[in-house]
């Protein structure tokens, strides 16, 4: 099946634009992908399309771009956002690419508290922020965890996701890549570790695989080893059947976890779509970096340690941090 993936992959790229030698960002900053550290022409990497246009038309395009229709029931993974000031992806943006693909938002339980730490508490939130007025809305650990094995983790061996993790039959994670406080930044990585994972599994990442219960506290580079090991393990799983695509606006140093975030003090750059988890991040954090305006999150990811996240993820096998750059018109 992924030989046939590669293959309509290189059926598309001979129809689509060519490998970018340059691009132009949403916020009009024209950028020379030479100069994108893990950018390259190596037909083997996996290819991460990009679009400048923030808009529902262009977020249903990035995702046609990947040549796959997901199968059977589909999950849309996002962040419901911790309050209606959080920079949550909004419902006017992504109704059209969630009805495309007939989806059901899903989400998990916090491990911290706040207005998501119960799954009454946690519908009213996304309510309020007009996402059941969408889609139907699945908090995967209403009723528990099921484990999920990670072979070749560098941290830990077994990933604890929300049980209805299994009633999907793929995924389309749909993520708003942004700063994070404790991860250092929050892209699609996060959104399948922390993200899928239940309440417990939150602990159990954070931990570095120590505790299933209790604070979130742990050290720091255990926790972005088993995030990235959790994140591989969901990738695994799910095999052909989960595709991604990154939103990179309202780029704040801060989650959409956080009810009062910081203001963003860099432009918009585009929207991103890629079937490798570790390309599209680090093809996010590529373009993060060759932004002139881009201090405050440059400096959040670095104080967190955050570019780890994506070494580890090369180590264990989630995937290519080279990647090939294709640019779609508008």
């Amino acid at each position: 099946m992924k030989r046939l993936c590669a293959l309509l992959t290189t059926i598309f790229l001979l129809c689509a634009p060519a490998l970018a030698d340059s691009l132009v960002t949403n916020g009009g900053v024209s950028l020379d992908t030479a100069a994108l550290p893990y950018c390259t022409e190596d037909e083997e990497a996996p290819v991460v399309y990009f679009i400048s246009d923030i808009s529902p038309e262009s977020l249903v395009k990035a995702y046609q771009a990947l040549g796959v229709e997901l199968p059977g029931k589909v999950g849309v993974k996002m962040s419901t956002g911790e309050s209606t000031r959080s920079n949550y992806l909004r419902p006017a943006l992504i109704a059209d690419l969630v009805h495309l693909v007939n989806g059901t938002i899903v989400e998990c339980n916090t491990a911290y508290g706040g207005s998501r730490s119960s799954t009454a508490m946690h519908v009213q939130q996304a309510k309020d922020n007009g996402l059941t007025d969408v889609a139907e809305l699945d908090i995967l650990d209403e009723e528990g965890s099921m484990e999920v094995p990670i072979e070749g983790g560098v941290r830990i061996n077994v990933d604890y996701v929300g049980s209805h993790f299994a009633n999907y039959d793929s995924y389309l994670v749909l993520t708003h890549f942004k700063g994070h406080a404790m991860a250092g930044f929050g892209g699609a990585i996060k959104n399948i570790s922390i993200g899928f994972g239940s309440s417990m599994g939150k602990v159990w990442i954070h931990s570095g695989g120590t505790k299933k219960s209790g604070g979130i506290w742990g050290e720091q580079d255990p926790f972005l080893e088993a995030m990235a090991d959790a994140a591989k393990g969901v990738d695994t799983y799910m095999g052909d059947n989960i595709l991604y695509v990154s939103v990179m606006n309202r780029l704040s140093v801060d989650c959409d976890c956080d009810g009062n975030p910081s203001e963003p003090d860099m432009h918009d750059v585009g929207i991103l779509a890629s079937t490798d988890p570790l390309a599209i991040d680090q093809a996010a954090i590529d373009l993060v970096y060759a932004m002139p305006d881009s201090g405050s999150l440059r400096r959040r990811i670095e104080r967190q340690n955050g570019l780890y996240t994506l070494e580890v993820g090369a180590k264990n096998g989630l995937g290519s941090r080279s990647y090939r750059l294709v640019v779609l018109g508008e």
